[in-house]
């Protein structure tokens, strides 16, 4: 046998050594698992346990948030945005007195909307959904537009209206672009009682995509079809940009 000249102390030594490495990796390993960490846009990095893999999109939008009543969702949490809620909606106490509204963009329901797919082209889609058959998916609907909209006053009587939801799709489920609503039956030939487009798809033209659709209805129908009055701030800037065209 070779004599290498090494004591039976050293290779003790380096036999704690090799062993604390091991474990020091172990445990960075085990805390990288645990922790998922997001950068924010424009600067530090913010902390969010999610079972999201990817990062979520964070963006801080302009508008200035009302301060009606005590409890009032500063935030929310759909999918993979984080929005700064313009308004106050009237959710239920337990989740208004919270700050921070996580929601599944969902459920709203499964991975697409309820009703029926009446319109796709490539990866967009609009969905009619009856307010009497799917009660819950569109009360929800209105009570997420409302933190979005200053005039909206719908939430829980959603019966006697047809909502269209326009959707993304991608390879995880058709994603909320926006929607409009309207009457069943009105008098006044309205087309569109709200129409929201979701702060992270503004400014990319799914607005007046939603307009147009809203005037293709009514050719449909064969009715000479309005908004009705009065509009958001946000809605009159896109009917107006619309007509303009």
């Amino acid at each position: 046998m070779e004599h290498t000249g090494a004591k039976p102390g050293d290779l003790q030594h380096d036999r704690s050594r090799v062993v604390g490495e091991k474990k020091e990796k172990r445990k960075k390993k085990k805390e990288r698992g645990s922790n998922n960490t997001f950068s924010a846009l424009g600067g530090g990095a913010e902390r969010m346990r999610t079972g999201c893999p990817r990062p979520p999109e964070k963006m801080r939008l302009a508008g200035q948030a009302s301060s009606e009543g005590g409890n009032m969702i500063k935030s929310m949490v759909l999918g993979r945005y984080e929005l700064d809620t313009w308004y106050h909606s009237p959710y239920p106490e337990e989740y208004a007195r919270l700050g921070k509204l996580y929601m599944c963009e969902f459920c709203l329901k499964p991975s697409h909307p309820p009703g029926d797919e009446i319109y796709r082209k490539a990866n967009i889609s609009v969905f009619e959904v009856d307010g009497k058959k799917n009660k819950i998916y569109c009360q929800n609907l209105c009570l997420l537009a409302k933190l979005f909209l200053d005039h909206k006053t719908l939430y829980y009587d959603v019966e006697p209206f047809l909502f269209y939801v326009m959707t993304e799709a991608d390879n995880t489920g058709c994603h909320l672009v926006g929607y409009f609503s309207k009457e069943k039956n009105s008098f006044l030939n309205y087309n569109v009682s709200c129409i929201l487009t979701m702060p992270q798809y503004m400014r990319q033209g799914y607005g007046k995509m939603l307009i147009d659709f809203s005037y293709l209805l009514s050719k449909v129908e064969e009715k000479v079809g309005s908004p009705e009055r009065p509009l958001s701030d946000l809605g009159l800037i896109s009917y107006r940009s619309y007509w303009k065209e």
